[in-house]
């Protein structure tokens, strides 16, 4: 099994550059990340070449956080905006060579909305597919994200239907979808030709994968069994200093 250190929860008080470092040092296979655009690509780049770590994804902008904004693609009139930050998006990936992009739905609902997401993601996925880059779309749960659009799989694989784009991948957060459908060895089993990237974190304290309801050991060992060999993202909170918290990381990649 491999596994990837998402850096805007495991080191999120170290530059980012350090953070890639201490990842590697903690024996990830590869990192992820959020929001890099306040660091310079090249440096970051310095950082993956230095370690040789792979950055499986990062995501579009927020839009105005002090305002409470999570995501822009859906937003009615925010078009423009939007495009620019896939456009950013794209760009700083291409120049980290980061496999994925997370593009943001934002807080909206309604037929003109999924309109505008649908309409987002056609541009985003025909840019990104001259880098060789995928775009995810990511259904959140509705307590930890009031309001975001997208909040079940269901939703995103008929977008991604509609969308029709290669490149168009779903996003499977295990704790999003265990607090939201449960059932997440079927799901995975069931979704597997649209999923474009893993992550994990324990329900409902969204901890490390050794407590909590979901068995990850059984899990992780369903998703070995299923073929996927990319590797999983650890978007988790951690409770102290990160490498206190690594025990489960060296048990998961002997399964």
């Amino acid at each position: 099994m491999k596994f990837s250190a998402n850096l805007g929860f495991l080191w999120n008080k170290l530059p980012l550059t350090t953070a890639i470092h201490a990842a590697k040092e903690a024996g990830f296979d590869a990192v992820e990340c959020h929001w890099p655009y306040d660091v310079p690509s090249k440096k970051v780049a310095k950082a993956l070449k230095e370690t040789g770590l792979k950055m499986i994804g990062l995501n579009t902008r927020r839009g105005n956080v002090q305002r409470g904004e999570n995501g822009l693609a859906a937003l009615i009139g925010r078009e423009e905006e939007a495009r620019l930050a896939i456009d950013e998006a794209i760009t700083y990936a291409d120049e980290i060579n980061a496999l994925n992009i997370h593009v943001m739905a934002g807080l909206a609902t309604g037929i003109k909305a999924q309109e505008t997401f649908i309409s987002n993601l056609h541009y985003a996925c025909e840019i990104a597919q001259r880098h060789d880059i995928n775009i995810l779309i990511e259904p959140l749960n509705k307590n930890d994200a009031p309001g975001y659009f997208l909040t079940s799989t269901g939703h995103a694989i008929d977008i991604i239907k509609t969308v029709n784009c290669k490149n168009l991948k779903l996003m499977f957060d295990c704790y999003h979808v265990q607090l939201m459908e449960g059932n997440l060895g079927n799901l995975l089993k069931n979704l597997l030709s649209y999923i474009g990237h893993i992550q994990f974190a324990s329900v409902p304290y969204r901890g490390t994968p050794d407590h909590g309801e979901v068995d990850f050991t059984n899990l992780f060992l369903e998703i070995k069994e299923l073929g996927w060999t990319q590797p999983l993202g650890a978007e988790y909170k951690p409770t102290g200093d990160t490498e206190e918290t690594l025990n489960w990381l060296s048990q998961a990649k002997r399964l």
